[in-house]
């Protein structure tokens, strides 16, 4: 606990009322040129409880270093570094924002197929409720497209799928399952009552949402696109508010010349979907997901400003480097990817867009992982009425099969398989279904029962994990929280490195097995070899529109269910149950 220097009340490094204060007051002084943008920074600025739950609104101009870095079926990403960095706190001798990590790397996402501008607010949203300290979000704007961006963390790693790729033979199991736990003012009235609104709420500096006039961003460049946006990268020359100088009646702000990213929703038409993004966002953040708002000077289109996560998506992360994993990396990582499924999962949100491409890192060897891409979640429950309910956008090997043929909406259940086809990923290093189209054939099959097949040597406890996960009967899927248990028991199980227990055994046969064919293939030249596959000129992993008629009820393959029983029955000892092995402290976030 820390003392406030103005109001004298404790708090924990942010003082929320008093910084509250200093954005209300600031309020005037910028505009994202969008009302509805406005207000939704505004909100979250006023409700930030932490300095990386500030969202800002960032001028496109604040980035440098913009370029291209990928494209998605929805959106372009661009890398960027922002120049001034994140508000770290108020500097009462300056009377302004202290800011930190200027000209910091971040991520510009533009959704540049998007016509509800709508859904674009939603993500970031989405991101506020989910994001941690290693996550933030801002907004911007491309000053070309006039398209909104959010503005993320870059991560340099890639995400989890090309991760496991490269790395995949040098992460152990006990990384597997951590990493699995890990995962359990604008001008615009909407835009600015959006931001205060934040900043009067914020109780913390990192949930502060701010308006960043695009001039204090440099080095901006795109970095990617998909199907949706466009990111760039930038950096944002002041940084993020840490707290209010007193003597100088100001924001101080530490993190200049920040790295962000920039996400342009640039095919929007609804711009409360992207305040919607904003607003889920704001929920889910962690003291290392923070957003602000800026607007593209050229095209007005409004953009987050998100953290960059530098490290880059897990999908990348793992074809470069699966071979230097061990299992003891596997099962860390999949124990910390649970961890965060189970926070979204607890706050009634629903993903939508659950794979490998949307997980993120700074750093995947030695920083947290992060879910990112908000722009299809929902909060359960939410537009009940929505005449577009039947619209199917994602990745196909993620998406479950109830909800690709349209028997069921989207629900927990589904982001609980595709956090299996995940889990395939990160213990095999492979993509799901690399080797054929991703087309209407192939959904036919996965409502038929196709799944990705799990190689004998993974251990029957995994194996068992990730079919649970699969099971076309909804019903049978464990949850997110379920997940997490099962990882974290595993985990602690191998770190103590009992030689007796069944995790431990397995896990020692499939490094057994692994040894002994890296022994017989003499062509094996270092374990850091990227895996070696070539995926199919129509095998898409960005999200896209997919709507298939006539698909089948889904079902289950022949002897699924069978296996399943089997395995279930040899590992009963083991006896995971829903006893709540670990409590989620959602206070931290």
């Amino acid at each position: 606990m820390t003392i406030c220097k103005e109001c004298n009340q404790e708090n924990y490094g942010w003082c929320k009322p008093c910084n509250s204060k200093h954005f209300q007051n600031d309020f005037n002084n910028w505009t994202s040129g969008n009302d509805k943008i406005n207000k939704f920074i505004q909100d979250a600025q006023l409700n930030a409880n932490r300095n990386w739950r500030v969202i800002e609104w960032i001028p496109f101009d604040r980035f440098k270093d913009v370029k291209q870095i990928g494209k998605g079926g929805f959106g372009t990403i661009h890398y960027a570094r922002w120049i001034d960095g994140f508000i770290e706190k108020w500097d009462i001798e300056n009377q302004q924002w202290k800011r930190n990590l200027k000209d910091k790397e971040v991520a510009l996402k533009k959704f540049d197929n998007f016509v509800n501008f709508n859904d674009v607010l939603n993500e970031i949203e989405i991101h506020l409720k989910t994001c941690s300290r290693s996550v933030s979000i801002r907004i911007t704007q491309d000053p070309e497209t006039h398209l909104y961006m959010m503005v993320l963390e870059y991560a340099k790693g890639g995400n989890l799928r090309e991760y496991l790729k490269i790395n995949f033979n040098n992460i152990n199991w006990e990384q597997k399952l951590g990493r699995l736990w890990e995962l359990s003012e604008s001008g615009n009235d909407k835009i600015n009552k959006f931001i205060q609104d934040a900043q009067l709420n914020a109780n913390r500096n990192w949930r502060v949402i701010e308006w960043i006039p695009f001039d204090r961003f440099k080095d901006v460049k795109q970095i990617g696109k998909g199907g949706f946006g466009t990111i760039h990268y930038a950096r944002w020359i002041d940084g993020f508010i840490e707290k209010w100088d007193i003597e100088n009646q100001q924001w101080k702000r530490n993190l200049k010349d920040k790295e962000v990213a920039l996400k342009k929703f640039d095919n929007f038409v609804n711009f409360n979907d992207v305040l919607n993004e904003i607003e889920i966002h704001l929920k889910t953040c962690s003291r290392s997901v923070s957003i602000r708002i800026t607007q593209d000077p050229e095209t007005h289109l409004y953009m987050m400003v998100l953290e960059y996560a530098k490290g880059g998506n897990l999908r990348e992360y793992l074809k470069i480097n699966f071979n230097n994993i061990n299992w003891e990396q596997k099962l860390g990582r999949l124990w910390e990817l649970s961890e965060r499924l189970t926070y979204i999962h607890k706050l009634d949100i629903v993903h939508q867009d659950f794979h490998s491409g949307n997980i993120l890192s700074y750093d995947f060897k030695d920083y947290i992982m992060y879910i990112s891409d908000f722009g299809l979640s929902k909060l359960i429950g939410a537009n009940p009425n929505n005449p577009e309910k039947k619209n199917i956008v994602g990745v196909l090997p993620y998406i479950a099969p109830e909800v690709l043929s349209g028997d069921e909406e989207y629900t927990k259940a589904a982001d609980v398989y595709s956090f299996g086809i995940i889990a395939y990923e990160m213990v095999t290093g492979f993509p799901p279904y690399p080797d054929i189209p991703h087309d209407e054939d192939l959904a036919m099959k996965i409502c038929n029962g196709l799944r990705p097949k799990i190689p004998f040597h993974i251990p029957k406890l995994i194996t068992r994990m990730i079919m649970r996960c699969w099971d076309a009967r909804v019903t049978h899927r464990p949850t997110s929280k379920e997940l997490f248990d099962e990882l974290y028991k595993y985990c602690i199980d191998y770190s103590g490195k009992n030689k007796d227990l069944e995790i431990v055994i397995q896990i020692k046969k499939a490094e057994e097995f692994s040894a002994n064919q890296e022994s017989t293939n003499t062509t094996t030249t270092t374990t850091t070899t990227p895996l070696n596959y070539q995926a199919h000129p129509q095998a898409i992993y960005t999200s896209r529109l997919l709507n298939y008629a006539k698909l089948p009820k889904p079902k289950n393959e022949e002897n699924f269910e069978k296996k399943l029983e089997e395995l279930t029955k040899s590992t009963s000892a083991l006896c995971i149950c829903d006893s709540g092995i670990v409590d989620l402290d959602m206070s931290n976030f």
